[in-house]
């Protein structure tokens, strides 16, 4: 028994959802998301909730999969997703410059990254980059290639990170020196 999936989904005024085959389609007042999902996962709307349910016990992680990913949509679609990424390091910068990100991230050359269709990318500062859209997915896949540009260097702290996320510093050589 799923008890992600049993949860059902509130539908705020102004979100619609639609299903055609496998296709399920939610529209809200940011706009329209589109996922695919399994077959055997039946969907049903009443007193403006959504509910998923499985026809066999195969698809028991199934139904809580789909019912997880409704819900991020449904949240897309109404708030939004942003996720704010800092860049730590002496001289490291960031800027937007039409539909490419330019970053100085210690390299003899600037690094730039093509904004993807969907996602919103600005930079109140220029240690901070925030990435927003209404699919989650893409936001957080955004996010992942910045940060694959200059990961954590846990030594020195330098790189690229996503705000509030646990950091681990380590000490070094220096460390070892001392008693034989």
């Amino acid at each position: 028994m799923s008890r992600i999936g049993n949860k059902p989904i509130k539908l705020e005024s102004g979100v619609t959802f639609d299903r055609v085959g496998d296709v399920i389609t939610i529209t809200g007042p940011k706009g329209t998301l589109k996922h695919t999902i399994d077959k055997n996962v039946a969907t049903k709307v009443e007193n403006g909730e959504l509910h998923f349910t499985y026809e066999n016990e195969e698809t028991n992680a199934k139904q809580g999969l789909a019912r997880a990913l409704a819900h991020n949509m449904v949240v897309g679609v109404t708030k939004g997703w942003d996720k704010k990424l800092v860049i730590a390091g002496v001289g490291y910068k960031a800027q937007t410059n039409g539909s490419k990100l330019v970053m100085s991230l210690g390299y003899s050359h600037p690094v730039e990254v093509e904004i993807p269709e969907g996602v919103k990318v600005t930079c109140p500062s220029v240690t901070e980059i925030v990435v927003s859209g209404i699919d989650k997915e893409k936001v957080g896949q955004f996010c992942a290639k910045i940060r694959s540009k200059r990961p954590y260097e846990p030594y020195h702290g330098y790189g690229v990170h996503v705000d509030g996320e646990r950091l681990i510093r380590k000490v070094g050589k220096a460390a070892g020196k001392g008693k034989k």
